[in-house]
Order: structure tokens, then C-alpha cells, then sequence
């Protein structure tokens, strides 16, 4: 590690084997706290590469609880975080519109770090209980159609450096790596990052891992598509920036995004959406996030104005709220 933190001083990169066995060796108890911290202040000062970014992701992966799933074609929706927004759970709750509509989901989560409810608090409070037995996790998504793998139960390198970065105060290399470290390393990811160097950096990501993959940024901040302004989106196939309009929706007020200000508040928000009795905001806002994972899992063949009808006959069918209580049901 000293020689490692010596080249960072001179300005040098790291290849992706050296930064997969700085996890391992974390995980290992192998350098002093003080070495993880100069390292991880150093990166962030530097900004990390792709290669870097990838390696970490390796050692994560390495050394955390494998999650593999007996279906060929799934997809997780997720976000960045840290944008700061305190939205409600569109990337979850988007899962479960997919899911309703006939494709496999394997959704990565924790409980929330910036916002009042994560993907596991609203999940948990319906009674679901979290595992890493392979046997449930393939009877969640091939019964139900979707399995949701909570991110502590696998990725044990996250633990060793949970007391540094709560110390640091600021983001880390660590921030970035939970959407790439979902234990079942699915082929199909829809990402919502709060910046355009985020998307940058993760197309490139995404790139060399040879997954399809879209990635999208609303321009006033929010990592997924909230509506409320026009939005930036990146896929396999094409870079194009929407209004809400070109998807047939108005734009959305702050305030309808919002995720409220207890876990309660979000869940009732979560139901209202499955449910079909939500504000048209929050209803659109999830359609049009679902769309897009939708539009990644057919490759780009279908067209954005067919993946939101496909992702609306979901919900007023009623087929994704179905799905969710088939979901509970397993799980509980």
C-alpha cells in the first residue's frame, strides 16, 4: 500500500488488478485505517478511472456472497444517490411496473443513506424479509418475477470501510460502486446518475463490462428521470435528450416527487403507484422510468412511445401490483 499511495502522490493510475486486491486486502484487515483513508482522500481528489473503478468493483465481487440466478435476461433500475433530492422510490418502484409487464427483474438495494426511504426500508416495510439463500432468491424471480438482493447480506468488503467513509464526510470511489456490485451481475441495467460526468464515466463502465445498459440524467439534478425538466439518456444504441412532452407527459412540480418526510409517507406513495391512485405526477414519473429499463431489456428494438404504453397496461392492469403482492407473498 505504501507504494500504491507514493504513485498516487506522482499522479499515476492504477491498473484494475491492483485496485481488485486493495479490496481484498481490506478485507483481509491488511492495511492500517490510516492507508485506507489517504487512499480513498487521494482518489477523490485525483477523480478515478475507469480501469480504477473496475477493479474495486472485481474485489467486491470477489469477496461478497455470489447471487446466481437460474434465468438468462434481467434487469436492474437503480440511481447513484447522493443527489440530495429526497425523492420517493421511482428506480423501486419502477422495478415492479417491469416486472408487470413480463420481464425479469433482479433488483440491488440498501437502506437509504441521503433520502428518508431506500429501496430496503420501503421493501422491509412491507413485511419482506431479506436473504441470501440462492433457493428463495430463484423462486423470487422466476415465480414472481423479480428478486430483491439487499445489498449488506453480500458485498462483505462494504463493511470493513463503512467506519472510514462515515469518518471522511464526503463521497468516495465507494459511492459510485453500488450500482456496478449487484451479486447476481445482471447483463440488463437502467442507471440514473445525478451529473454528466457520472454518465461519462459509467458509459464507459458499462462499455467494457458489455452490458446494454441505459443511463439517464435529469438536467436540473435528479438521478432518474423526474419529469421535471428535460432529461439527458444513454443507451447502447443512442444519446438523446427528452422533454417530458416528447413522451406524452407534463412537466413535474418538485413537490410531486418528493418522497415525503417519514418511511411511511414513501411507502403509502410506493402503494398509491402500484395501486393506480397515485398523483398523476408520481404515476407518469414511473412510467416513464420503467419505459426506459423496458426499451434496455428489448435491446432498443421497441420505441420509447411503446415501452410507456407496454409499462402503463402494467399498472392499470393491474398486473404490477399483482406481481408485488406475488413478490410479498415469497418473501414474507
Amino acid at each position: 500500500m505504501k507504494d500504491i499511495l507514493n504513485r498516487m502522490l506522482n499522479h499515476e493510475e492504477l491498473s484494475r488488478e491492483e485496485t481488485r486486491d486493495i479490496i481484498v486486502g481490506i478485507t483481509k484487515s491488511a492495511f492500517p485505517e490510516e492507508q485506507i483513508t489517504a487512499l480513498l482522500t487521494g482518489l477523490q481528489m485525483r477523480g478515478v478511472t475507469v480501469d480504477e473503478l473496475l477493479g474495486f468493483r472485481d474485489g467486491i465481487l470477489a469477496t461478497g456472497v455470489p447471487a446466481i440466478l437460474n434465468c438468462d435476461r434481467y434487469i436492474d433500475v437503480v440511481g447513484t444517490g447522493g443527489d440530495r433530492k429526497n425523492t420517493f422510490n421511482i428506480s423501486t418502484t419502477s422495478c415492479f411496473v417491469i416486472a408487470g409487464a413480463g420481464y425479469k427483474v433482479a433488483k440491488h438495494g440498501n437502506y437509504a443513506a441521503t433520502s428518508v426511504s431506500g429501496a430496503s426500508n420501503v421493501i422491509k416495510n412491507h413485511g419482506v424479509q431479506f436473504t441470501d439463500d440462492i433457493d428463495k432468491l430463484n423462486r423470487s424471480i422466476n415465480e414472481a418475477g423479480i428478486v430483491y438482493l439487499h445489498a449488506q447480506l453480500f458485498a462483505k468488503a462494504m463493511k470493513f470501510v463503512g467506519p472510514i467513509r462515515k469518518a471522511l464526510q464526503f463521497p468516495t470511489v465507494f459511492n459510485l460502486l453500488g450500482p456496478l456490485v449487484n451479486p447476481s451481475q445482471p447483463m440488463c441495467q437502467l442507471l440514473g446518475v445525478a451529473n454528466l460526468d457520472q454518465m461519462r464515466l459509467y458509459n464507459q463502465v458499462y462499455q467494457k463490462l458489455g452490458i446494454d445498459f441505459g443511463i439517464v440524467n435529469s438536467i436540473d439534478g435528479y438521478d432518474e428521470i423526474s419529469l421535471t425538466s428535460d432529461f439527458k439518456v444513454t443507451t447502447n444504441n443512442y444519446e438523446k435528450i427528452f422533454k417530458p412532452q416528447d413522451l406524452g407527459f407534463e412537466i413535474a412540480k418538485p413537490e410531486e416527487v418528493r418522497g415525503g418526510a417519514t418511511e411511511e409517507e414513501a411507502k403509502d406513495i410506493f402503494d398509491a403507484v402500484l395501486e393506480n391512485r397515485a398523483l398523476p405526477a408520481q404515476k407518469n414519473i414511473v412510467l416513464a422510468n420503467a419505459a426506459f429499463g423496458i426499451q434496455v431489456m428489448e435491446k432498443g428494438q421497441k420505441s420509447i412511445e411503446e415501452c410507456v404504453e407496454i409499462a402503463r397496461e402494467s399498472i392499470d392492469s393491474g398486473k404490477a401490483l399483482a406481481t408485488f403482492k406475488k413478490f410479498v407473498e415469497i418473501n414474507s
